[in-house]
């Protein structure tokens, strides 16, 4: 397990570097963490240091936000990002409906918010990512 800490929001592209540096092969990164947790925020902050040019928000209303790597990166092999928040979603058909095996096994990277409502269905090889805020305001991020 690895584990960051983000002392504070000035911290926070030091911590996505390193979570960057630890992907491997891995491409589905489920984040978990109460609501305020910044599990957008860390997202926002790796997707930028990917070299995102896009603007990043959180995909509550979409679903699902793409974001394209302007900048070739040598680790992967698909310049998309996905990006999804399922804090919304009532009944697992509706992620069915939108064809989720499409973005999950389609080797880009894929950052999912409020993966506890898709448990059922998230790949074997998802990377559990947890975020929680201290006492202090920092947060710590266990993947």
């Amino acid at each position: 397990m690895i584990s960051l800490v983000i002392k504070d929001i000035d911290h926070i592209r030091e911590a996505a570097r390193e979570f960057i540096a630890n992907i491997g092969e891995h491409r589905v990164f489920a984040f978990y963490g109460k609501m305020g947790a910044g599990k957008t925020t860390f997202v926002k902050a790796i997707c930028e240091e990917l070299g995102v040019d896009d603007v990043i928000t959180s995909p509550t209303f979409a679903i699902v936000n793409e974001y394209t790597l302007h900048t070739p990166h040598s680790t992967f092999h698909t310049p998309q990002i996905y990006h999804f928040d399922f804090y919304r979603i009532k009944r697992l058909e509706e992620v069915y409906d939108m064809g989720y095996e499409e973005y999950f096994y389609s080797g880009a990277l894929c950052f999912i918010e409020w993966p506890e409502l898709i448990e059922d269905i998230l790949p074997d090889d998802a990377v559990r990512v947890s975020i929680e805020e201290q006492p202090d305001g920092s947060r710590v991020v266990n993947m």
